[in-house]
């Protein structure tokens, strides 16, 4: 199975790369499965329903969110509604929605995908995601009721990305981080078959501060005072992700490419340079 993951879309910029470019990209990578994080698609700060609703038409066969899962209030209800959206597994256990889902391709082969939040750097406390992502492994092995398993790991720090990638080495296809917004260099198969990249980076415009327009970040970093509210940048966005080729037997990675199409970036994928 070929799936495709692509990181933050980050506000109009990336809402418009997604709709005119996703299909073209899922056709030319021939990916089975496409899978986007789209925690910043409105605005900068989650998503509005009407928004995941254009992200799933454009071809998107799952959506991530993150920590501003629902800062967009109409997602409240949204979410229970939407089988195709996942929301962090060790949120508020309040949360409506759910932490992971199975989803198939058009040959009826299944996937996993859950997400999980870090501990470390971030704004509050959530629940330890080693464990909650432990129980949800266990019940659903890669080769056996599932025939991949992607992990969606929406963090600060990379040192908490690469642990969660090695505890879940060998039980599932693809651990890939989000949250940062800046691709890593370090795309790789780990020692016992899962697939790992501590970031996939932004779907959004690369001439800016992670995703805003520079100029109140510039103000803010220079000054220490702020001035005007953050507002996503709308340049020609960059779509940044990766694209990991599993074994339907084992559900183990065969082969994992950073994707990069469009903008600012270098082009990157398995035909790329």
């Amino acid at each position: 199975m070929k799936i495709l993951f692509l990181g933050d879309v980050m506000g109009r910029a990336g809402r418009r790369a997604i709709s005119e470019r996703l299909a073209a990209l899922r056709a030319r990578l021939k990916a089975d499965l496409v899978i986007v994080n789209a925690e910043n698609a409105s605005g900068g700060r989650g998503i509005t329903a009407g928004h995941a609703q254009l992200l799933l038409e454009s071809g998107a066969d799952c959506l991530t969110l993150g920590d501003h899962a629902f800062d967009q209030k109409d997602m409240l209800a949204f979410i229970d509604r939407e089988p195709r959206i996942v929301r962090p597994l060790n949120f508020a256990k309040e949360a409506p929605g759910r932490g992971h889902a199975v989803i198939s391709d058009a040959r009826g082969r299944k996937a996993l995908v859950v997400q999980a939040l870090g501990q470390v750097f971030m704004s509050r406390p959530y629940d330890d995601p080693f464990s909650a992502l432990d129980a949800v492994l266990r019940a659903h092995p890669p080769g056996g009721m599932v025939q991949a398993a992607v992990v969606d790991i929406h963090a600060e720090a990379t040192s908490e990305k690469m642990a969660i990638g090695h505890f879940c080495d060998g039980r599932a296809s693809l651990v890939v981080g989000t949250h940062t917004h800046v691709p890593t260099a370090d795309a790789q198969v780990l020692p016992r078959g899962t697939a790992f990249q501590s970031d996939a980076g932004m779907c959004g415009d690369y001439d800016s501060v992670i995703g805003m327009e520079k100029t109140e970040p510039l103000r803010r970093f220079v000054t220490g005072m702020s001035r005007d509210r953050f507002t996503p940048a709308e340049g020609e966005a960059t779509l940044a992700g990766v694209l990991v080729e599993t074994d339907d037997r084992t559900g183990l990675a065969r082969a994992i490419h950073a994707v990069r199409d469009g903008g600012r970036l270098a082009p990157a994928g398995p035909a790329a340079g």
